[in-house]
């Protein structure tokens, strides 16, 4: 029989009355988001109780659900996703030990029910929520993401809250999905870029926390735009010691395939200092180092003189991007390294590359992107390529001048 372990209506805080373990595994078959009259229904089934929140987001509108980890293997958008009431549906590790789904909506709605059941013979747990319609100017006011210190560094899609840094803990990578919201990105066969690079961000930021060694982060979880100094701000407050741009554009002859690794080229790099430098809030322009009261000259130095040891750092992380992923399988550029003048690239307090791992415009590159085994191939070539690169960067640490 189950039994109802929690309530909860557009949670304010998490429930941390609740002290739960290990993975919980989704049981695709039995889990579903439907249709309920002109609002929606969810049911995850999870073989163990998990604490969570829920809560809504607008513009556009969604609705966010993050609960301790969950095993996703198995899971896919076609198999939960039964209704015309959501756009679409997405779900994938939000940083080690917390999960994220996010719900796009067809119209304003309210949650009007949520709770977890417990089995308390088997332990089997289900997930419930139920959203009904509202009128815009109610579901605007009533979204917002939870203000819980406890929860805090979790909304990574939040430009206003700062991830704690360990000292000394794993490697921190900042998966940059590129596009989205009011920017969909190249687009070809009704398959748009941002959609397709943010189902490869959850893919890239899952092989990466499953190292153990490394801890992914998001620059965006779900389909909002995000402006590209804002990337670069988000990636530094989270403490980044690499940022990966991902991207998959469409060419007009359609005759390219096959992806590659950009870093900053060396051309740009004068222009790119006295662009953070202008556009930048100076606390924002290095991690760990105010720049307030410096003129743009004395910026524009600091920076080069950081990019001294994060350029060439870069450009050793896209060579082992390229090995990583060729021997994943993946299929690469005929030039799979270049260098450009990338905006994105920009900051110079850690290591930075865009990898176009393909182009939309050809056919094989856009059914690979938009398979889940094809973006897993790509993902686990990220992850073995940061790997060999995080190794062998500490390995050179002691030789790094101070």
């Amino acid at each position: 029989m189950f039994r109802l372990i929690a309530l909860c209506l557009m949670l304010a805080s998490p429930v941390s009355a609740q002290e739960f373990s290990a993975l919980a595994r989704v049981d695709v078959a039995k889990s579903q988001l439907r249709d309920d009259g002109n609002g929606l229904a969810l049911d995850l089934h999870l073989s163990l109780a998990v604490p969570y929140r829920v809560f809504t987001l607008d513009d556009p509108r969604r609705v966010v659900l993050d609960f301790r980890e969950v095993d996703w293997q198995g899971a896919s958008r076609a198999a939960l996703l039964n209704a015309d009431n959501a756009t679409d549906l997405r779900f994938g590790p939000l940083r080690p030990g917390w999960s994220r789904m996010v719900i796009d909506l067809a119209a304003p709605m309210a949650v009007t029910e949520a709770g977890m059941q417990v089995d308390t013979d088997t332990g089997l747990a289900l997930l419930h929520l139920e959203l009904a319609p509202v009128l815009a100017e109610e579901f605007a006011d009533r979204s917002g993401a939870p203000v819980d210190q406890g929860w805090a560094d979790l909304l990574v899609s939040d430009p206003t809250q700062t991830a704690p840094v360990a000292e000394d803990g794993p490697l921190v990578v900042a998966i940059d999905a590129g596009h989205g919201g009011i920017d969909p990105g190249a687009q070809r066969a009704g398959v748009r870029e941002a959609d397709v690079m943010l189902a490869l961000a959850f893919d890239v930021a899952e092989a990466i926390n499953r190292t153990g060694s490394m801890r992914a982060v998001l620059i965006r979880d779900a389909n909002f735009f995000v402006p590209l100094e804002a990337r670069m701000t988000r990636a530094r407050s989270a403490g980044a010691d690499a940022f990966i741009s991902l991207h998959a554009d469409a060419l007009e002859d359609g005759g390219a395939r096959g992806a590659s690794v950009y870093t900053l080229a060396a051309e740009a790099v004068d222009g790119a200092s006295t662009r953070m430098a202008e556009r930048h809030e100076r606390g924002d322009l290095l991690a760990g180092l105010d720049l307030t009261g410096h003129d743009d000259r004395i910026a524009g130095v600091l920076m080069d003189l950081a990019r001294l040891e994060t350029g060439p750092s870069g450009d050793r992380l896209a060579g082992a991007l390229v090995r990583g992923m060729g021997r994943a399988g993946v299929q690469m550029n005929s030039r799979p390294r270049r260098a450009g003048k990338l905006a994105v690239l920009n900051a110079p307090d850690f290591a930075s590359v865009l990898i176009e791992v393909g182009f939309l415009s050809s056919d094989a590159d856009r059914v690979a992107l938009t398979s889940p085994a094809g973006r897993a191939a790509v993902a686990a070539g990220i992850a073995a390529g940061l790997t060999v690169w995080a190794d062998a960067e500490a390995a050179r640490a002691p030789l790094v001048r101070q």
